[in-house]
């Protein structure tokens, strides 16, 4: 391996440097367009997701299936720099009659629906998915089948727990259809670990992942986060090479957001000024970028890397890589229906969220109604900006050379990108923008420049910081 001792000194590492402090800038993750805190919900129904449902799963059914995002909240800790909805729990109990609810959810839309669904995805996210047992995780699964058919190509996915995660729940899942599975790292510092609740050992996780290479998974992902609390770069070369030396097949390298008013992440181990801040944060990010390069592991799209092997690298080459709630895809499927407590639904037309808490949950199922509260009608001009932003976060370019893709504001954009330009971070062409390599780790501020909702409800919102 080279040495690292060259990498802190170099002018692209000082220039590289002070563009992150330039746009060090708070934006969304676009899983989606509008992003939820500007979905107009004064236009929206019940009935609209209805309509909207229907239409996209009459057009897309028979061609390319659907997606299902399956929210499985339960965990027995608290990891406390999580912000998904979770329910801490050591009642293993209420598995039972959280299936029975799910599956009540999905007899409720496939009631709805004129003919069977054929299934492309299905992703089981948490909370802790392996919380579950094989024997529930299974009545699930076969649930779900009651009513739907597996697509040929169907792509099948979990996330795991190291801790927790048993070769008996990867073989059962594998014979159910999952190919692929991510577990959640982190950092192996035990500092770190510590400070985060999150205890586990880098013996727990190779042990979870040889094990998923033994049975067969063909894709096994990790999940690594810089700037937690106490995290120094020894910490993230150290997280790295230990990462490297079990060779996922992808990872995700994203930033830790703290957020200290988070509900439910009681008491934690660190304090506000225990997690790296501005220039350590910087370093902590580039160290371990320039790691994953070494070790042969391609940039795929925002925060996500992935050896040539794996297919997320096949669809990104061959431009067929999407973006939506579940993060990022290999196959892109314009029906996404969420079940579970919080999960939201994409109907390429609109979006719908279900209810967060599990008691209200329950109760609107009880009453044979979908257990929706909120949602998104999307406009003509929401359709077009979403393309562009899918674009970007999935190809790394957009245009608006088809005329359909063309819109008011594109002068005003462009404007507005220069500056990004004169950095290095994209090329301004005639009809359209190509972000450059050095650009991609700024692709959602990049974004940031066509979110009109955004500009609108807080035209404040600046897509760089006026120093470096």
């Amino acid at each position: 391996m080279k040495s690292r001792l060259t990498f802190d000194h170099s002018n692209d590492f000082a220039m590289t440097h002070s563009l992150i402090q330039k746009y060090n800038v708070p934006g969304p993750r676009y899983t989606s367009y509008p992003t939820v805190p500007y979905w107009d919900e004064s236009d929206f129904t019940y009935q609209n997701w209805i309509d909207t449902l229907k239409r996209s799963f009459a057009e897309s059914n028979s061609a390319e299936g659907l997606s299902l995002y399956i929210h499985l909240p339960f965990c027995e800790s608290m990891c406390t720099f999580c912000g998904c909805n979770k329910r801490i729990t050591k009642n293993h109990d209420v598995e039972h009659p959280y299936i029975e609810a799910i599956l009540k959810e999905w007899a409720i839309y496939c009631n709805i629906l004129e003919e069977k669904p054929i299934i492309k995805e299905i992703h089981l996210g948490g909370g802790t998915p392996t919380f579950f047992s094989t024997n529930n995780l299974e009545d699930l699964i076969n649930g779900i089948f009651l009513y739907a058919e597996k697509a040929k190509d169907h792509e099948f996915s979990f996330e795991g727990h190291p801790n927790n995660t048993t070769r008996a729940h990867l073989q059962k899942l594998f014979d159910l259809g999952f190919r692929r599975v991510s577990f959640g790292v982190q950092d192996y510092s035990e500092k770190v670990q510590k400070s985060i609740n999150r205890l586990q050992p880098f013996h727990n996780v190779a042990k979870v992942s040889f094990w998923a290479k033994d049975i067969g998974y063909t894709s096994i992902g990790h999940d690594i986060i810089f700037g937690l609390p106490f995290q120094e770069i020894d910490d993230v070369i150290d997280t790295i090479e230990k990462t490297n030396s079990l060779q996922p097949d992808r990872l995700a390298f994203y930033s830790y957001a703290h957020v200290p008013w988070i509900k439910g992440n009681g008491q934690r181990g660190f304090n506000d000024e225990d997690i790296p801040k501005d220039e350590t944060k910087r370093r902590l990010y580039e160290v371990g970028k320039d790691l994953l390069f070494e070790n042969e592991y391609y940039e795929i799209g925002m925060d996500h890397f992935a050896l040539k092997s794996d297919s997320l690298y096949d669809s990104f080459e061959k431009r067929k890589l999407h973006r939506n709630f579940m993060g990022y895809s290999s196959s892109k499927t314009q029906l996404m229906i969420g079940l579970g407590v919080s999960s939201i639904s994409d109907s390429w037309y609109s979006f719908a969220q279900n209810v967060k808490e599990l008691e209200e949950y329950y109760k609107l199922l009880e009453s044979d109604k979908l257990p929706i509260f909120r949602g998104h009608l999307l406009t003509e001009e929401d359709l077009i900006i979403r393309r562009h932003i899918l674009n970007l976060m999935c190809h790394f370019e957009t245009s608006w050379k088809d005329k359909k893709l063309y819109f008011a504001e594109v002068p005003e954009i462009i404007i507005q990108l220069a500056e990004m330009e004169n950095d290095g971070l994209l090329t301004i062409e005639k009809n359209g923008i190509k972000v450059t390599n050095a650009g991609k780790p700024f692709v959602r501020n990049i974004c940031m420049a066509f979110d009109l909702r955004l500009k609108r409800k807080a035209p404040e919102t600046k897509l760089f910081s006026m120093t470096i």
